[in-house]
């Protein structure tokens, strides 16, 4: 009793809240009408009106605390009347589509919360390996998370719905009387009405339930309410749907108890359990027991094939669904649409099971089926003609295999080569024969090779023959034509295809030069112009075609090629004018094979240059003047050295290489061998004195030290601590600036080092390694080897010494 107190105590709190709050509002209308011209109820805005009744409902207060409240706040009996006009107004334009829509949130459906969602990681481990097995037919419908088959909220209601406890109802009167009921059924199974006695609807479809809820409401103070000419409609709906739930059995995937909405059906309730177990299930005989009696057999190929839903019912709470044992299946593999293994049912023949598969594909070979059927001690090989298909009862672990057409033709013949059409033609009775065939195929290419064509016929052993016919002589009747036969292949040649690729060949002065597919009756100029014309240096009175000699005479030519000297009009040109008929090159007709040379000018040669820097007046690029221009009159043109250059350190390289050269003696006598003549490309780098000398190779502490006048070869190795142990001293040389090399000399026994200069570069090589010799290891046990060896004969003596 004292929680029952205390309850009726919190619903008295909450509803006093309520109260204040649509005191409150009421208050703020009025305020806000108080600003306006004293027309009240009228001068309200659409929206501040259906703001009103939207709080107004969710206060939870019935309808007369709502008008005693208005009524305390100065409103009259008058001002209701119009405000309860007013909404009905507004519902009435949003109703027909017209005026402002009155947007009620509060009676938008959803579903329960506490519905039961598919594990999806639980179903991996049923799945079946597609990659070895073949598919069930239907497995993979449940296997698709896009295909949940959840109910669709947004329809209306269904009509024959059975309301149960937990359902929500949205009573809506309109007309000359308005109002609004949002009720929500009990676990008794009634609604509640305020002051309306509870109405039991728990069971009754929802037409039921609506017109019991409206006679009641007709007999509780609303007169003529849903009845015709009253001018007072009521509409009831279903607002949330509860849950229910049902049971799935048998050779699921994952049988239990599931919670779905009470508009789920079974397709969704067979989702949430992963469908039918691919393994052992069956796809086509699922129960839907109610009440201890099946009330529907449901059937999924009609779904999958054809889209039929009837069996898609609306389940009710406690159902259950039992998926049964298959009892045959079979496979499907080969030449058919859809490869898999079906369920059959009794009284279905192989017919049905092609129509589940999709029929055959197009290169099935229909005229027979081959059948693997399993025998009580082994398997059985059964041929099913096309004419048993209709009446042939399939039995379990069937396996029905469709092959492939065969990759040849009953009625082909083949034309190819020098023809305006070939291809592939049927062999007909108006087209039997070769010239028939040629006919057909629109004669015969004006490039046609007429003495010889080929025809290569299949034989009885499948080998190919060959048969060789005169295509001139056949074509103009003078001998027999031959005919057909299946799988024949006629080739005709082209005079083209039996000689070689006739092409010409310009080399030489021209912008273009290429080799070019030979056309008659083209000239050396047709052919200088398609190679892009001559160059700038070419020289057109000196034009040579090179011909092959291919007379077949008895003796032997001392020439193996046949020669023209031709003279051509630099700008090609083709008048008549006397100075053109001189032009050779327009009269001359070319041959296949001919090579076309057109050569420079004697005088003609491109800009070459050299580049000198370094310590010269005048650095840069120069122009090779003259073919006889050599390394001091490079130096001239630039303006001679400065007296900064190091004459002895002077590089002179060509093609990136450095030259070993001695620009002194050039000075000295110009005729000397060191003064080379000058090529496209050479550089001459004239330094200052380099004050560095660089010891590198077998030293203790190779590095540069600073030059001395008085220095000799022994005193720059002393600066870096001598030779090491592998220093092969006799080898040592010297590496001067300009590239000149000098090694160590020996007269009789004295060492003659060589001259160390400024710049210069000491190297000292190493010893080659020794691959021959032993290490300290390996001497040690050659050594213990020999020791023991020596033992042991000295062991051997002295026992045969005892003895004797």
């Amino acid at each position: 009793m004292r929680t029952k107190d205390k309850l009726s105590h919190y619903h008295s709190v909450i509803r006093h809240l309520c109260f204040v709050l649509v005191v409150l509002l009421l208050a703020g209308v009025k305020e806000t009408m108080a600003q306006r011209p004293a027309t009240r109820v009228d001068q309200l805005s659409d929206e501040q009106v259906v703001e009103f009744y939207r709080r107004a409902q969710a206060s939870g207060l019935s309808e007369e605390q709502i008008e005693q409240a208005a009524m305390s706040q100065g409103y009259t009996l008058d001002d209701i009347t119009r405000m309860r006009r007013r909404i009905t107004e507004i519902r009435s334009q949003a109703n027909r589509g017209g005026g402002r829509a009155v947007v009620d949130t509060s009676i938008g459906r959803s579903l329960p919360g506490n519905l039961s969602r598919r594990t999806i990681d639980s179903l991996r481990l049923l799945r079946r390996d597609t990659t070895r097995r073949p598919v069930v037919f239907g497995a993979s419908l449940f296997e698709n998370a896009n295909l949940s088959f959840e109910p669709n909220l947004r329809i209306a209601t269904p009509r024959n719905y059975v309301v149960g406890p937990d359902d929500e109802i949205t009573i809506d009167i309109s007309g000359a009387a308005s109002d609004n009921f949002r009720l929500k059924v009990s676990p008794e199974g009634a609604v509640k009405v305020p002051n309306v006695p509870p109405i039991l609807v728990s069971g009754l479809t929802i037409e039921e339930a609506e017109r019991r809820i409206i006679e009641r409401l007709r007999k509780a103070g609303y007169q003529g309410l849903g009845t015709p000419g009253s001018g007072t409609y009521a509409n009831v709906t279903l607002t949330n749907i509860r849950s229910i739930r049902v049971t799935l059995v048998g050779e699921v995937v994952r049988p239990g108890t599931y919670t779905i909405s009470s508009l789920g059906t079974a397709f969704n309730a067979l989702y949430l359990a992963g469908g039918p177990n691919p393994e052992t299930g069956s796809f086509r005989r699922i129960s839907i027991i109610r009440g201890n009696r099946v009330v529907r057999t449901i059937d999924l190929y009609d779904f999958i094939l054809r889209g039929d839903r009837k069996d898609n019912i609306r389940l009710q709470d406690d159902d259950v669904i039992r998926v049964a044992d298959y009892n045959t299946r079979v496979e499907m593999a080969g030449e058919v649409r859809r490869p898999a293994i079906f369920e059959v049912l009794p009284g279905e023949t192989l017919k049905d099971i092609l129509t589940f598969a999709g029929g055959f594909s197009d290169e099935a070979y229909r005229a027979a089926i081959t059948l693997r059927r399993n025998t009580p001690r082994e398997r059985r090989i059964i041929n099913v003609t096309e004419d048993q298909i209709a009446t042939f009862v399939p039995e379990p672990g069937d396996r029905y295999t469709i092959g492939k057409i065969l990759n040849r033709y009953e009625n082909r013949v083949q034309i190819v080569g020098a023809v305006m059409r070939p291809g592939d033609y049927a062999l007909e009775p108006t087209m039997g024969t070769v010239r028939e065939l040629i006919k057909r195929a629109e004669g015969l290419r004006n490039d046609a090779f007429l003495n010889r064509a080929n025809i290569f016929r299949e034989r009885n052993e499948l080998e190919r023959e060959n048969l060789t016919f005169d295509l001139g002589l056949l074509m103009k009747g003078e001998t027999q034509d031959i005919p057909l036969m299946r799988q024949d292949s006629i080739v005709i040649q082209s005079i083209r295809g039996l000689r070689e690729n006739y092409y010409v060949l310009i080399q030489g002065a021209v912008n273009r030069p290429d080799t070019f597919n030979f056309i008659n009756n083209m000239s050396v100029a047709d052919l200088i112009a398609l190679a892009g014309g001559f160059r700038e240096g070419a020289s057109s009175n000196n034009l040579e075609v090179a011909r092959r000699i291919v007379s077949d005479s008895a003796g032997v030519s001392k020439n193996s090629v046949q020669t023209f000297q031709l003279v051509a009009n630099r700008d090609l040109a083709l008048s008549t004018s006397p100075d053109a008929q001189k032009n050779e090159a327009n009269t001359f007709m070319l041959q296949p094979f001919d090579i076309v040379y057109v050569r420079s000018l004697p005088n003609y040669e491109a800009q070459r240059e050299v580049y000198v820097y370094g310590e010269v007046k005048h650095p840069g690029n120069y122009a090779i003047a003259s073919r006889n221009e050599r390394i001091i009159d490079l130096i001239r043109r630039a303006g001679g050295i400065k007296p900064e250059a190091y004459l002895p350190g002077a590089q002179y390289r060509r093609g990136g290489e450095l030259v070993g050269n001695d620009l002194r003696k050039i000075f000295d006598d110009p005729g000397a061998e060191e003064n080379l003549l000058l090529k496209d490309g050479d550089t001459l780098f004239v330094p200052r004195r380099s004050e560095v000398i660089q010891i590198q190779g077998a030293v203790l502490n190779p590095s540069a030290v600073s030059y001395k006048s008085n220095f000799r070869f022994e005193d720059y190795i002393a600066q870096t601590g001598g030779f090491t142990d592998n220093a092969r001293q006799k080898k040592a040389y010297v590496v001067y600036p300009n590239g000149r090399k000098d090694r160590t000399h020996r007269f009789l026994f004295i060492k003659i080092r060589p001259e160390v200069e400024p710049g210069s570069t000491i190297i000292v090589p190493f010893q080659p390694l020794d691959q021959t010799r032993l290490s300290a290891t390996e001497r040690i046990g050659i050594f213990s080897v020999i020791t023991t060896l020596a033992a042991t004969t000295a062991t051997v003596l002295i026992n045969l010494m005892n003895r004797q």
